[in-house]
């Protein structure tokens, strides 16, 4: 199975004409445009949360490395995820750390509008948006920020709080700074990827999977 490559250069991705919030078309100020040009150093990463469920004490931690605009990602959270989620999440035998990774413009919006809806909501946004992916993706920028926004929307975030974070350009820049270290120091060259325990893996089957974790539990 093919996977998707990272870009070498996410500004080449996300640097382009009018920039795109939720509510309507902007001529200037787009912090996306920031966030593609800011380097890692220029940014301060030290306040980006973790995303994660499961028991903290679990025996096995697994990070997992995938894009909202990537098909095998939404694939494997259509599929593997939800079996790996009862069988070991909440069981207790494995803590889940999720790390996002951005291709393109659509896939930083993305993220910024989850984390918008703070700890709480952010598994259940990003299972919309995996569900819905062919949806939400269609369409120019304007029209995919309006989907993200409805999405929002749909989860009980406040209209006023949705254009708040999707207007704030230092969050955009150190989420992207965030993520070059992160895929950095792992070497992810692909989505989706996972990390577990420290030791690198592609995307498998559930089956492999299962294999893998019950092995290293036995």
């Amino acid at each position: 199975m093919q996977r998707r490559t990272l870009l070498a250069s996410l500004g080449v991705a996300i640097v382009g004409g009018g920039a795109y919030f939720l509510t309507k078309p902007q001529t200037s100020g787009d912090p996306l445009l920031g966030a593609a040009n800011a380097q890692t150093t220029d940014v301060d990463t030290s306040g980006i949360k973790e995303m994660a469920i499961g028991d903290e004490n679990a025996p096995i931690t697994i990070v997992e490395y995938a894009s909202f605009t990537c098909p095998h990602c939404a694939s494997f959270h259509a599929n593997q995820y939800p079996q790996l989620k009862a069988n070991y999440i909440e069981t207790g035998k494995v803590r889940f750390i999720y790390r996002e990774v951005y291709f393109d413009r659509p896939g930083l919006w993305a993220s910024m509008m989850a984390r918008c809806g703070g700890d709480s909501r952010f598994f259940a946004i990003a299972d919309m948006l995996y569900a819905r992916q062919r949806e939400w993706t269609q369409g120019d920028g304007g029209a995919v920020a309006s989907n993200l926004r409805k999405i929002g929307l749909s989860v009980g975030i406040d209209a006023d709080e949705i254009d708040a974070c999707m207007a704030d350009g230092e969050m955009a820049q150190n989420l992207v700074g965030w993520y070059r270290e992160n895929a950095d120091a792992d070497q992810v060259q692909s989505t989706p990827t996972l990390i577990i325990d420290g030791e690198k893996f592609s995307n498998m089957s559930y089956g492999d999977l299962s294999a893998l974790l019950d092995e290293k539990l036995a």
